[in-house]
């Protein structure tokens, strides 16, 4: 395996290490089953936080696997144009964790993507500077490798891209490309990392984004009970979770959007969640403008959803019963609401059998105890 093991520079976080997971040994592509459920967002949270968090330590093993498929996900798929090296992952985790990326220091990627809480925060929806609350959850990052579009309303088409919008979303970390660049390029040992990566030359905000984009795509999270009762282990799972796997396949009709290895079909729907509220959120329709798009969300993916919560774009929902229930009702009836979006009649045990079968999404994490 080829693991990133960080050099020791001053104010850097423990860069990366590869040991996290022990499926990761594992060569072949496990297909996890074809199976969903919904949303993700809670009511706790919403009123504004303290606007001097301090942002959250780096708790990452020292190294960090770059090349091995764990167990239920295929191959991260590496654009041509930022391959996948050892010195740009150690740029990125160091990145990821500074502060300096915010204007004022409080804040940091981590700060709403905290590994403590698998990459995202226990708010309902994002708490950025100065304590101000946005609009949307924070979806935690990751196995955003394999992804094709990025934040709730797919505005970012690479994770280049969404690597380096929150440096200057008012509302996020409320800086500047130029500011951060400039701040970066004063300290000597930020120019050293920045040239082992990218060679000599300025730092650039084209370097920043594929050096974060680089750290991401290591953080995944697989290896799963059901990836382990997929791979013919009968034991991994109990049987409550095994029923729960027959309800999403069949009667939840979950697996419509939640499919494929990372249980995301990586499309838009629009399931009524928030459609009462007053403004309404338009989601995907702000950056398409079609009307088919009005009120429609990127689907999310359920692994960790059970360390996740709360649920749903606007974290309007606390709990995966919540979830679950809302789902059972057919969502909230409106012009745009998605086909497949309909009352599922599941009774009360089979509630339960579902709940019990996502709860078995949770995987084996790159965090260190």
């Amino acid at each position: 395996m080829n693991a990133v093991a960080p050099d020791r520079c001053p104010r850097e976080m423990p860069m990366t290490r590869g040991s996290w997971i022990p499926g990761l040994v594992h060569r072949r592509t496990v297909w996890a089953v074809i199976l969903a459920v919904a949303g993700l967002g809670t009511i706790r949270g919403q009123e504004p936080a303290s606007d001097r968090r301090v942002p959250p330590p780096d708790t990452l093993p020292a190294e960090l696997v770059l090349d091995a498929v764990p167990l239920g996900l295929g191959p991260r798929p590496i654009p041509d144009s930022n391959p996948l090296t050892a010195e740009r992952v150690t740029l990125g985790r160091r990145l990821f964790f500074e502060p300096r990326l915010s204007s004022d220091g409080s804040l940091s990627c981590a700060s709403c993507h905290d590994p403590r809480h698998a990459f995202t925060t226990s708010d309902a929806r994002a708490v950025g500077f100065e304590g101000k609350v946005n609009r949307r959850n924070a979806p935690t990052i990751l196995n955003r490798a394999l992804g094709g579009s990025f934040f709730w309303d797919g505005r970012a088409d690479s994770l280049e891209k969404q690597a380096i919008e929150p440096i200057e979303n008012p509302l996020e970390l409320h800086s500047t490309l130029p500011d951060v660049l400039a701040r970066l390029s004063a300290d000597p040992t930020y120019v050293a990392q920045f040239q082992a990566a990218f060679g000599e030359g300025p730092i650039t905000a084209d370097h920043l984004g594929r050096a974060i984009a680089s750290f991401e795509r290591t953080l995944v999270s697989a290896n799963s009970p059901i990836d382990r009762f997929q791979a013919e282990n009968a034991r991994a799972v109990s049987d409550d979770a095994r029923l729960g796997l027959w309800v999403f396949e069949s009667k939840g009709q979950c697996w419509h959007c939640h499919s494929g290895p990372n249980y995301s079909d990586e499309s838009f729907h629009n399931t009524g969640v928030s459609w009462n509220q007053t403004p309404l959120d338009l989601g995907r329709f702000e950056i398409t403008g079609q009307e088919s798009d009005r009120g429609a969300f990127k689907t999310p993916t359920l692994r960790e959803v059970a360390r996740t919560a709360p649920y749903m774009h606007d974290g309007g929902m606390a709990t995966l019963r919540d979830v679950v229930e809302f789902y059972n009702r057919g969502g909230i009836p409106n012009p745009n609401r998605d086909a497949r979006i309909k009352p599922l009649n599941l009774t009360p045990l089979e509630i339960d059998y579902l709940i019990a079968f996502l709860q078995n999404l949770s995987g084996e994490l790159p965090t260190r105890p």
